[in-house]
């Protein structure tokens, strides 16, 4: 009765929409300015071939009932976010094998709405889990521009319940977040983005407070992210999509996808994502009439043959979060020199094949998982070289390069015509350098609660102590701390030199005891460890410890230092030695410092992490 009653209450908002979809349409047909050129920047871009593919079938007929807003629109529009979730409670409440969640309201107290699909129409995590099948979680518009993911998905989910794909649901579970900036979604405008093909208005790249989503999954400043790790702790995906549109040079490929290195921390999922994932999605995308590929990066935009980047992305990101979770995660990023269509299309045939792919080998998937989650290693890489990879044969476009009147320099001018650049060089950041011996514990005081409450966010287990701990504990004490000159995503980052030191203390009641021995303990490692370029620490969450409160006047260091040197004749050597630093020798306010430091009135918390591991 309540999905019967819903989709009556729909049907004439529905009915609103469309007419106004038809308008648009008939618009856009008759203007020759739209006909030819359906997106305004067009005319700036580098020139395109056109394109045909199998999966042009996919489009229903604009008249059609369950026609998306994308298929009323021309194939050039995408919906804003009222018409899409009507348009998608609309679908949710026509099916048993649909359930719709919010899970969290942004900055702007709009709903992030997820849909849940599958063959017993769960509408609780744990009435999906008893299912017993692997579960994907597609994610659109982390940046809203880069919508494609949206309006493929909305797609996928009318023929699963409307046409002939229900079989889809057989073997795999799908969760679907079709916005999740949503508030930058709807700071949408025709000029937003500017090297991307399409929809005709575009949402804005970062969230109402101006921060990037996909910065943030290490620090989770944002509410959006906030809430999407939460549903991700409760919903438990085994597959985790990221749908983007990517920018920069033009090539060939349309869709291109990447995931974390063999290297990094979940290589047994590497393994299952190259074995299996990718020679069948991209089979399957070829089939259709796309060109896939790798995620690619230029060394340099305006000189292919320097060669490409091959990424091992950081816990900031998606796919970085994914291998530091043991949560195999893949980053599309389509190419936004392609038409909109055209992107939409080849992101519908991905998903597709994602779930064929993860009902056949949703086992080997599951296995994997384990096998990452379990694996604790001791020795976790915090930073990585860059050295050179294998070439790759790269599906380019042909350029040349022309002198600007405008800026004075040499420009790209790409032709459009395709060219094959065989075997270039390629660079990656795979090779270990600095490492980390694993602790059994980490010990993080109380009072910094900010950091206690984004490791709970992140799924990390914790426990409080009961009762007060006389522990030998080891701590990192800084020096020369250098902070960024300007902010980044809304906050002062910082490196610092540190020396780890044995120490012997007491821990306070209510001192919060992480243990690494637990499936996000790779995680936790690299969220505690200060030489980890994700770390809560380089992120500037204990920027404080670099702030002097207490200080001491020159009168009352000069007594003291006089009866410290009389009483101390090992002190007076090494002030001796001090002293034939010239620089040193010839600086007072060095000389009184240095004997402040080692009077027992000096901060001894002063530039030391209260974050303590164990030995």
């Amino acid at each position: 009765m309540r999905r019967a009653i819903l989709a009556s209450l729909m049907f004439n908002s529905l009915f609103s929409f469309s007419s106004m979809a038809e308008t648009s349409e008939q618009a856009l047909t008759e203007s020759p300015v739209l006909a030819s050129h359906p997106f305004i920047n067009d005319e700036i871009l580098p020139p395109i071939q056109s394109w045909q593919g199998q999966s042009e079938a996919l489009i229903l007929d604009a008249s059609s009932p369950w026609s998306t807003p994308f298929e009323q629109n021309g194939l050039a529009h995408s919906p804003d976010y009222e018409a899409t979730h009507q348009w998608l409670n609309k679908l949710v409440n026509s099916s048993d094998l649909l359930s719709q969640v919010s899970i969290g309201k942004s900055p702007q107290g709009r709903d992030i709405w997820m849909v849940v699909a599958s063959e017993s129409g769960a509408a609780t995590p744990e009435a999906l889990s008893e299912s017993n099948k692997p579960t994907i979680l597609v994610q659109a518009g982390i940046h809203s521009g880069e919508i494609d993911g949206k309006d493929a998905g909305m797609m996928l989910l009318r023929d699963m319940t409307q046409g002939d794909k229900q079989a889809l649901l057989d073997r795999v579970n799908l969760l679907f977040v079709p916005i999740l900036s949503v508030d930058a979604h709807e700071r949408s405008d025709e000029y937003n983005r500017v090297n991307q093909r399409g929809p005709v208005d575009m949402g804005w790249r970062t969230n109402a407070r101006n921060l990037n989503l996909n910065r943030d999954y290490a620090k989770l400043d944002t509410l959006e992210l906030q809430h999407m790790i939460r549903a991700i702790n409760v919903w438990q995906p085994d597959l985790y999509l990221d749908v983007h549109v990517t920018d920069g040079i033009d090539y060939q490929y349309d869709v291109t996808f990447g995931y974390n290195v063999k290297q990094g921390y979940s290589p047994a999922s590497f393994e299952w994502l190259e074995k299996y994932y990718r020679p069948e999605v991209e089979s399957a995308l070829t089939d259709n009439g796309h060109v896939p590929g790798p995620l690619v990066f230029a060394l340099d935009n305006t000189d292919l043959s320097k060669g490409l980047s091959y990424w091992n992305p950081s816990p900031r990101f998606s796919n970085g979060y994914g291998d530091a979770r043991h949560l195999p995660t893949i980053l599309i990023e389509n190419h936004s020199l392609k038409p909109f269509k055209q992107r939409v299309l080849g992101t519908y045939v991905m998903l597709e094949q994602t779930l064929k792919t993860v009902a056949k080998h949703g086992t080997k998937l599951k296995a994997a998982i384990y096998e990452d989650k379990y694996q604790r290693r001791q020795q976790i890489p915090l930073t990585w070289n860059t050295v050179e990879q294998p070439g790759w044969d790269f599906k380019g476009i042909g350029y040349s390069l022309e002198t600007s009147e405008i800026s004075g320099t040499e420009v790209v001018r790409w032709n459009g015509q395709p060219k094959l650049y065989p075997n270039l060089p390629v660079m990656g950041n795979t090779e270990a350098n600095v490492m980390t011996q694993r602790p059994k514990y980490y010990y993080v005081p109380a009072q910094w609660h900010q950091v206690i409450e984004r490791l709970s966010i992140h799924g990390v287990r914790m426990t409080p102590l009961t009762e007060a701990k006389t522990l030998k504990l080891s701590q990192y004490q800084f020096a020369e701390p250098t902070f960024n000159q300007k902010d980044y995503e809304g906050r002062q980052r910082v490196k610092a030199t540190s020396n780890k030191v044995n120490i012997e203390t007491t821990l306070p009641i209510g001192t919060i005891q992480i243990a690494t021995n637990q499936p996000l303990g790779d995680l936790a490692i690299l969220l505690l460890e200060p030489q980890s370029a994700d770390s809560f620490f380089q992120w500037g969450f204990f920027n404080s410890i670099f702030t002097r409160t207490e200080y001491i006047e020159d009168y009352a260091v000069e007594p003291l230092a006089a009866k410290m040197l009389a009483e101390d004749e090992a002190l007076a050597a090494e002030f001796k030695t001090a002293l034939e630093d010239e620089s040193f020798a010839n600086d007072s306010k060095a000389r009184l410092r240095w004997f402040y430091e080692r009077s027992p009135y000096y901060d001894n918390q002063y530039m030391k992490y209260p974050v303590l591991r164990s030995r």
